[in-house]
Formats: structure tokens, C-alpha cells, sequence
């Protein structure tokens, strides 16, 4: 007589994903004092885009490459939000753009962003940022860069961080400047259909560390952003 079949194992249904798996940047926070660079959900991101549509600069001056700040203000609004869209859909450990909400008492101010072509290799990374044309003068350009830094140094163990500025734009250079980078040349770019200088600069681990003015700041959700950029094993600086 045959024996019965043994029944069936019972199948193994597999872990849920969680949020910080799906999406790593979700719970990214990085905060000082009333001042918080936080994730880019949809409703910051529509709220940004309002913003940008009321001004980033004067209507003389164009501090980007892309002169995406022309248009009207629905035209600007429409083009940041696309362009946040496809940052988050070509983000990948190789090549990176990643832009904060700036953040005070609850109202979006602008963006504070850096940008990585495998981060976990080089270690460096660029930023760059704006700001609402109301919200210019009031100290917050410095203050969210020197933030941004520390989750670049402390949080992702950058080994440097490089930024450039137009030379005409005198209030990056000298946020840049003030925080401690050194030159790192100049290069000569088509901007609107004429030449200009545009200065590039950098900032080392060893300068940054050695600033006794560095503010106090709290990183919350950067593990997560550490794993999807590979960055469990630590890399041997450059020499």
C-alpha cells in the first residue's frame, strides 16, 4: 500500500518592504535650531513650486546655467515640480541628486540640494541651493549650507564637498567663501547665449572638522541613505 503524500510545506510569505527600503530618502531630516532640510514630499514639493513661481531672484540677474526661474509663474511651478520628479526617478548609488525642502517654523523657504556620481568610490560631492526672492538677506543662505555639510561630513562621510558660483553672483561667492572654501578655478560657460566666469570651489574633511563655529545639528533617517548609497564598507581616502 502506498503511503500518503506528505502535505505540502506551507509557503513562506515574504517580509513586508518598508518605507525607508522602497524609498531611503523619505525620513531624511537634518535640523538646527528652527531651521530643517527635509525630504521633498509632494505636498513640500507643491509648496516649493508656488514659491518658485513668485520669484528666486531679480529680474535682472540669473544665478543658473538653466534659466528655468523664466517663464510665468505657473510655467516656473510646473517646471520645478517636473524637475524634482525626474530627480527622484533617475536617483541610483551612481548618480545622484538630491534636493532638501529648507524649512523654518513650518514654511518652505527654498532648497538646499547636493548631487554625487558614485559617492561611495569618490567621497565628494557638489551642492547648490536657492531661495525664495523674499526670504534672501536674512542670514539663511549660510546657515543651510553649513547644515547641509554637516550631513554631507558627519552623516555620509564625504572626504570633500565642491560648489560654484557665478562671478557676478556676489552673495553665493561670499556664503561660499565665509564658510571656509578654497578656490578651485574658474571656468567660462555659455549662460543666456553670452560667456561667463564661473568660479568653482572646494572644502575638504580636514578644513571643515577644524572649524570651531560649526552649529549644533541632528541628523535623523541618514542610515538608510547610507546603505542605498553602499556606504557600510568605509573607503580609503585619497591621498
Amino acid at each position: 500500500m502506498t503511503p500518503p503524500a506528505a502535505p505540502p510545506a506551507p509557503s513562506e510569505t515574504p517580509a513586508a518592504l518598508t518605507a525607508d527600503e522602497i524609498w531611503p530618502f523619505a525620513g531624511l531630516r537634518v535640523v538646527s535650531g528652527d531651521l530643517e532640510l527635509r525630504y521633498l514630499d509632494d505636498d513640500l514639493l507643491l509648496r516649493l513650486a508656488v514659491l518658485a513661481g513668485q520669484g528666486v531672484h531679480e529680474p535682472d540677474a540669473m544665478p543658473f546655467l538653466t534659466p528655468w526661474t523664466r517663464g510665468t509663474p505657473l510655467e516656473v511651478a510646473r517646471s520645478v515640480a517636473a524637475y524634482q520628479w525626474r530627480n527622484r526617478a533617475e536617483a541610483s548609488p551612481d548618480k545622484l541628486g538630491i534636493e532638501l525642502a529648507v524649512v523654518r517654523d513650518g514654511e518652505v523657504l527654498g532648497i538646499q540640494g547636493f548631487y554625487a556620481g558614485k559617492f561611495a568610490v569618490t567621497r565628494t560631492a557638489e551642492t547648490g541651493s536657492w531661495l525664495g526672492l523674499r526670504f534672501h538677506g536674512q542670514g539663511v543662505g549660510t546657515r543651510m549650507r553649513r547644515v547641509i555639510l554637516h550631513l554631507l561630513f558627519a552623516g555620509l562621510d564625504a572626504h570633500e564637498v565642491t560648489t560654484s558660483a557665478f562671478a557676478d553672483n556676489a552673495p553665493s561667492n561670499g556664503v561660499t567663501r565665509r564658510i571656509g572654501y578654497e578656490p578651485n578655478g574658474v571656468d567660462v560657460v555659455a549662460r543666456e547665449g553670452k560667456p561667463v566666469e564661473s568660479n568653482r570651489y572646494r572644502l575638504t574633511r580636514e578644513v571643515w572638522e577644524a572649524q570651531a563655529d560649526r552649529p549644533d545639528v541632528q541628523l535623523h533617517g541618514v542610515e538608510p541613505v547610507r546603505r542605498f548609497l553602499g556606504l557600510d564598507a568605509p573607503t580609503d581616502p585619497v591621498g
